[in-house]
């Protein structure tokens, strides 16, 4: 049998949301001016509590991640948890992305009050853009999955969603490939399985400033960042959590320089 076929079962995909536009400026309109409240870091302690234990959630080099700048926050996406077993490693607030279906009362509360932005998915999402950027061009961070959804079936995409490599030749900012390994899983907690998760942060990447880049420009920039997360993920799968601790500290003490990252897509 797979080791895919035994996770629990997702509930059918909505991919258009029936309501207009308007009904989410407003969400647009507060991450543009506002940045995340109590209310993040309350969700962000509770999520923390629940990864650090039954998750057993642990980082690799989450130094990756700068201190401050633009930053695009690039992971590979398998679960709702995705949000928070990424944010609970980082002290900086962190502006994610959902699709617009998840915006219902009283998620919709959290979502507004923690800095979270709404995609409509179909609908060539012009405001999306337009907030990540103004978030960026602040020095905030901004999280993006490049598959665009969260994968059916418990396997990283084999291409990219052009719009992660839009979002970095637009704005310039600094891309961290992200591995999250295990978290397919984390939807079997009704079966009382709880995985070890694994969150590996790959080395920065960062492309010049690109404006009117044409979709084949994005789309080489989304796969060259689609292929380090894989890189990170098969290094996980291979060696495990603790296989690749120790070859990053043996690499370390040989004083291996870090993979070159792109600074151009022309």
């Amino acid at each position: 049998m797979s080791e895919h076929n035994d996770l629990a079962p997702m509930r059918e995909q909505v991919y258009r949301d029936p309501r207009p536009k308007e009904y989410f400026d407003r969400f647009h309109e507060h991450v543009r001016t506002h940045e995340p409240n109590w209310v993040y870091e309350a969700v962000r302690v509770g999520a923390s509590l629940y990864a650090y234990t039954l998750l057993r959630t642990r980082p690799i080099s989450v130094e990756n991640v700068p201190g401050s700048g633009a930053v695009i926050l690039a992971p590979n996406h398998f679960s709702f948890m995705d949000h928070f077993l990424m944010g609970c490693f980082l002290r900086r607030k962190i502006h994610f992305m959902a699709k617009s279906q998840m915006f219902k009362f009283p998620l919709e509360w959290v979502f507004y009050k923690g800095g979270t932005f709404p995609v409509r998915r179909g609908a060539r999402d012009e405001e999306t853009f337009i907030t990540a950027e103004m978030i960026l061009g602040r020095g905030g961070t901004v999280a993006m999955y490049c598959e665009g959804g969260r994968s059916r079936t418990g396997r990283l995409a084999d291409e990219a969603k052009p719009g992660i490599g839009r979002l970095a030749l637009e704005s310039g900012a600094v891309v961290v490939p992200i591995a999250i390994h295990g978290s397919q899983r984390v939807r079997n907690w009704r079966r009382l399985q709880f995985p070890k998760v694994t969150v590996q942060f790959g080395e920065p990447m960062r492309w010049e400033v690109l404006e009117g880049s044409t979709r084949e420009q994005q789309q080489t920039v989304a796969d060259q960042i689609q292929a380090e997360i894989k890189r990170l993920y098969g290094g996980l799968e291979q060696y495990g959590r603790k296989g690749i601790l120790r070859r990053l500290r043996e690499q370390a003490g040989r004083g291996t320089p870090p993979t070159t990252a792109p600074t151009s897509a022309r």
